[in-house]
């Protein structure tokens, strides 16, 4: 059974803050490094690398950061792209392949600048201008393929989860970060070792925020942000009574139109009801956060004991990883569960234990 024994992130930034001039590889490279110095496994035991990007040109950011932090030149490096599951997903990928016994020592998780993304041109077939766009499309179908905000609110008004709730719910997410010693797990990095966003929501700030649309505002969704967040999977037999073990995962496709539910057949696929210590559920929209535990039968309780998304920001192909490094930074004993929501309709749940 593989396991997971570092795990590390550098704070999160709000787009434009103190890592815009930063690229891909100046965020993940001191996190790598980071993670090995905490196992005490030295960069030549290290397999592979699998890191989400989502925002990016492309050029294989996992290698370029492996090589930044001074791994093997025989370490590939893996980028993957599943959107704001990747970083979820490259440690389930990291998982696969340690269980499989092709690999001992993986080095998984996500990095986005939001800040460097580049700008995006699609070419005209017929020779005309190249044409703006902001992002690619997540489904073959542009009736099918809702903005992420339109999403949201449209899985608030079926639900009936309404503008008070989602603030109420924000500002908890808030206090939470706020009040939260997060150390342990972050890298500093350009001066900064702590989460740049977090703050106290008052009604009235509240009450000022942004329509975005119908009941969300810009108090109730997560701001665009610049992260890195890595762990470190490993054998058994490498790491045996160390970290949290990974009992599962599961990636699942749902319902184009509805991304905000995608997590929840995740979840299902992967814990039978069994009691949690701790979760982890990504917080893109307060709404979406809260149609999730609310379908999936979680404990509010237990949901982002250190504040979520909305407190943080959202560094989209690191966001999955982030939920990975707080199940380990967080969870004492018992079972801990991550989960993350992805456009297009996909959701990734992680099912992990510490030791007893």
């Amino acid at each position: 059974m593989a396991r997971l024994i570092a795990a590390r992130r550098t704070a999160v930034v709000p787009r434009g803050g103190a890592f815009a001039r930063l690229r891909i590889e100046d965020l993940a490279a001191p996190v790598l490094t980071a993670c090995l110095a905490d196992a005490g496994i030295g960069p030549g035991r290290v397999d592979e690398v699998i890191l989400s990007n989502a925002l990016g040109a492309g050029g294989n950011p996992a290698r370029r950061a492996a090589l930044a932090a001074g791994l093997p030149e025989r370490v590939a490096g893996l980028t993957i792209d599943r959107q704001c599951a990747g970083g979820l997903d490259a440690i389930l990928l990291a998982r696969a392949l340690v269980d499989s016994g092709a690999v001992e020592v993986v080095l998984a998780g996500g990095v986005e600048s939001y800040s460097r993304r580049p700008l995006r041109l699609a070419t005209d077939p017929d020779g005309g201008p190249p044409v703006p766009y902001d992002e690619a499309p997540f489904t073959p179908w542009p009736d099918r393929d809702p903005g992420m905000a339109e999403a949201a609110e449209a899985l608030a008004r079926r639900l009936g989860i309404g503008r008070a709730r989602q603030e109420a719910w924000a500002a908890e997410s808030h206090a939470k970060a706020v009040a939260a010693d997060l150390s342990a797990e972050i890298v500093a990095l350009n001066g900064v070792a702590r989460d740049a966003f977090p703050r106290l929501l008052t009604p009235k700030l509240m009450a000022r925020a942004p329509v975005l649309t119908g009941s969300l505002t810009a108090a109730t969704a997560a701001v665009a942000a610049d992260a890195a967040a890595v762990c470190l999977v490993v054998s058994d037999r490498i790491g045996a009574g160390r970290g949290l073990a990974i009992l599962s995962g599961a990636t699942v496709g749902g319902t184009p139109e509805e991304p905000g539910l995608a997590p929840v057949a995740a979840i299902r696929r992967i814990w039978d009801g069994e009691p949690l210590a701790q979760a982890e559920i990504m917080e893109a929209y307060a709404v979406q956060a809260l149609a999730v535990i609310d379908a999936a039968g979680l404990d509010p309780a237990i949901v982002n004991p250190g504040g979520g998304g909305l407190a943080r920001g959202h560094p989209v192909g690191a966001s999955g990883a982030i939920l990975a490094v707080r199940l380990f930074h967080g969870l004492r004993k018992g079972r801990g569960l991550a989960a993350i929501a992805a456009a297009g309709g996909i959701g990734t749940a992680l099912l992990v234990e510490a030791p007893a």
